[in-house]
């Protein structure tokens, strides 16, 4: 009657069993491939493309620049001439200076300063402008002293667009403002990011660098431009859990790079009662231009681990997961022989229990 009873009835698991996720290796023509990882074959592995981002992060290097501000498009000037001699060109006998604000530069770089026409100032900081305009003026004013203010106008400033407690746009103060000046400024990273992600905006081009790395190595701490725009996000990589693992659910990257064996931490590690260490997966996509002879045959692949053996473990150590992947702890067939045994234990006794009270 046991017996009769637990043949109409399925066997209750909670992940796959390794055979039956790679049932179709052995077919003549397989949808997937399949791929034990090795130690020895981790050096091929790791020419195979990148799936799910571009492989690692793009930053800027650290650089040390002037202290001084450089004047820009679209910046203001101020100027005061000085200038005491009599007959003057530029001052009065009741006022011996002349004050030009709100000069802007224009879209050709220059500022117009009576008698001398344009003269060309972006790229020079505030101190070589004043002595540009000082110099120049010499021929009708030989006595004549500059005093010049600059304010940065939007070519000087940076945008924080957001991640941080006040998002907004920053004029530079000076050419020497870091990335971490920049984000101190603006009261800093937000609490409520999880694995934040630094994102700069240049000329067309974006670089990015994890908020842990930017705070850890010096080297990073990269200058930032006029023009330049900072975003402050998550890290919104993620690989999936499932099968008999601590948890089932999608896991953010805590780090650029995470290892097999680390996403088996990550998770909680491998059910001690239901997981077979011999039968660790991470399945993995490829796009159709990726496969080549030497790497991808096929756009789905399997690669399986062996935890109970030193070069697997080893392995594990080594293979990458990328962002996107499915790692996959799969069911012990000695869980289901476990089952069957707690089953048939429970409908014999139940048996007993039966004929005992007849």
């Amino acid at each position: 009657m046991a017996l009769f009873v637990l043949a109409g009835c399925a066997m209750p698991r909670g992940a796959a069993m390794v055979s039956e996720v790679l049932n179709e290796k052995d077919k003549q023509k397989p949808s997937f491939q399949v791929v034990e990882v090795t130690r020895d074959k981790l050096p091929e592995l790791a020419t195979w493309p990148e799936t799910g981002w571009s492989g690692h992060y793009r930053w800027l290097p650290a650089e040390r620049g002037p202290d001084a501000p450089v004047i820009r498009n679209g910046d203001q000037i101020a100027l005061i001439i000085w200038d005491s001699q009599e007959n003057s060109l530029l001052t009065t006998e009741a006022e011996k200076s002349v004050n030009m604000a709100n000069l802007v530069v224009s879209p050709n770089g220059s500022i117009f300063v009576p008698y001398l026409g344009d003269v060309v100032v972006t790229g020079m900081t505030p101190y070589a402008a004043r002595k540009e305009i000082q110099n120049r003026l010499r021929p009708i004013a030989s006595d004549a002293q500059v005093q010049i203010a600059h304010t940065s106008g939007q070519e000087n400033s940076v945008d924080l667009v957001g991640g941080v407690a006040s998002p907004g746009t920053y004029p530079l103060a000076g050419r020497d403002v870091s990335i971490l000046s920049l984000i101190a400024e603006s009261g800093g990273i937000s609490d409520a990011l999880r694995n934040p992600l630094v994102r700069l905006i240049r000329g067309g081009q974006t670089y990015e660098i994890r908020a842990e790395s930017l705070f850890s190595d010096a080297s990073k701490n990269a200058l930032v431009r006029g023009n330049d725009k900072v975003i402050v996000e998550e890290d919104k990589r993620y690989f999936t859990a499932l099968g008999a693992t601590g948890s089932e659910q999608l896991v953010y990257f805590e780090k650029e790079r995470i290892t097999a064996l680390e996403a088996m931490s990550i998770i909680g590690g491998l059910s001690d009662s239901r997981a077979n260490p011999k039968g660790v997966l991470v399945l993995r996509d490829y796009d159709e231009d990726q496969l080549r002879p030497e790497g991808p045959t096929k756009a789905q692949v399997v690669f399986t681990f062996d935890l109970t053996s030193a070069d697997g473990l080893f392995a594990a150590r080594k293979f990458q997961v990328n962002p996107m992947d499915t790692v996959l702890a799969t069911e012990s067939p000695v869980t289901t022989v476990r089952t069957v045994t707690s089953l048939l234990g429970s409908l014999v006794g139940l048996t007993t229990t039966i004929s005992n009270n007849s």
